[in-house]
C-alpha cells in the first residue's frame, strides 16, 4: 500500500483564530492528562519522522509548550557519536527511555537504522533487514509494560519541501535550518520514498502505531499532531481501566488503530 502517496496533502486551516481556538483545546488536555500520567505512573513515548522541513520542530514545540517541564524530555537525535558505535544501535534509545509517569519526545529516532541507514548504506542490508523485528520487539516490550507509544510521519509533497528550503535558504535567520545534507538528501526522495513505505508496512502495529500527519499546512499538522497525542492517552487509560474490570492480560497499547491514517 502506498501510504503517503494516498495522503490528502489539501487538508488546511484557514483561519488563524480557528487555528488558535483548536491548539489551545487540546494543549490544556494535554497538560490534564500529563498529570494523570504522573499519578497512575504510566510513561508515554512520542516518536517524530518525516521529510526535512515538513514541520517536526515547529509541531514538537507546540506540543510541549504548555506541559510542566518536569515530566517531559524532548530528544533530538543525530548520528552515532563515535563510542556509541561500539554498542548495538539500540543501546543509545535505551538510555532516553522516560520514567513512568513522564512524557518523552524523540525529534528522530531508532527507525534512522530503516531510513537513512539503510538508504546511505551506513547500515549492511542484513542490519536494517533484522531492524524491523528488532524494532517491533522493542516496542512490544515496552508496551506490555506501562508504556504508551505512538508515532507520526509529518508529510509533505516534493515541492513545498523546495519551497521551505528555498525560504530557508534565503533568509538569514533561518539559513542555518538548511544544510548540504539537506540537499543531497531530497536528492534521493524516491529512496527515502521506498524505506518509508517499508517501514510502515513492517513496524505499524497496534500497539505502537503510525500516524501519517499532512502537513503541507502547519497549522492543520501541529493541531493534528497533538490532537493525536491526546487520544493516545485517553484510548489507553480507557484500554487499562477496562482490563482491570476484565483481566486479561496484555499491554496498555494492545488496542487502537491497526492502520497508518492521514488526518
Amino acid at each position: 500500500m502506498e501510504r503517503l502517496s494516498n495522503c490528502d496533502l489539501t487538508q488546511r486551516i484557514d483561519n488563524r483564530k480557528e487555528y488558535e481556538k483548536k491548539l489551545k483545546k487540546y494543549q490544556l488536555r494535554l497538560l490534564a492528562l500529563q498529570h494523570l500520567l504522573v499519578e497512575k505512573k504510566i510513561a508515554v513515548i512520542f516518536v517524530f519522522e518525516g521529510w526535512d522541513a515538513a514541520g517536526k520542530g515547529g509541531a514538537i514545540k507546540r506540543s510541549v509548550a504548555n506541559l510542566d517541564p518536569r515530566g517531559v524530555r524532548v530528544t533530538s537525535i543525530a548520528a552515532p557519536a563515535p563510542h556509541e558505535k561500539r554498542y548495538h544501535y539500540m543501546q543509545r534509545f535505551w538510555r532516553k527511555i522516560p520514567q513512568y509517569g513522564q512524557i518523552a519526545i524523540f525529534d528522530r529516532s531508532w527507525y534512522g537504522r530503516v531510513l537513512v541507514e539503510r538508504v546511505e548504506k551506513f547500515a549492511e542490508k542484513k542490519e536494517w533487514k533484522r531492524a524491523y523485528s528488532e524494532i517491533n520487539s522493542f516496542e512490544k516490550l515496552l508496551t506490555d509494560d506501562r508504556y504508551i507509544i505512538e508515532k507520526f510521519w509529518l508529510h509533505i509533497n516534493k515541492g513545498e519541501q523546495y519551497r521551505r528550503f528555498m525560504e530557508r535558504q534565503n533568509n538569514p535567520l533561518k539559513q542555518w535550518k538548511i544544510t548540504e545534507e539537506d540537499w543531497r538528501n531530497r536528492a534521493r526522495w524516491d529512496d527515502y520514498l521506498a524505506a518509508a513505505e517499508e517501514m510502515f508496512e513492517k513496524t505499524d502495529r497496534p500497539y505502537a502505531p503510525w500516524r501519517i500527519i499532512p502537513a503541507n499546512d502547519k497549522w492543520f499538522a501541529r493541531v493534528a499532531v497533538i490532537r493525536y497525542m491526546v487520544h493516545a492517552i485517553e484510548r489507553n487509560f480507557k484500554k487499562a481501566l477496562n482490563d482491570e474490570d476484565h483481566p486479561s492480560g496484555g499491554g496498555l497499547g494492545s488496542e487502537g488503530c491497526t492502520e497508518t491514517r492521514g488526518h
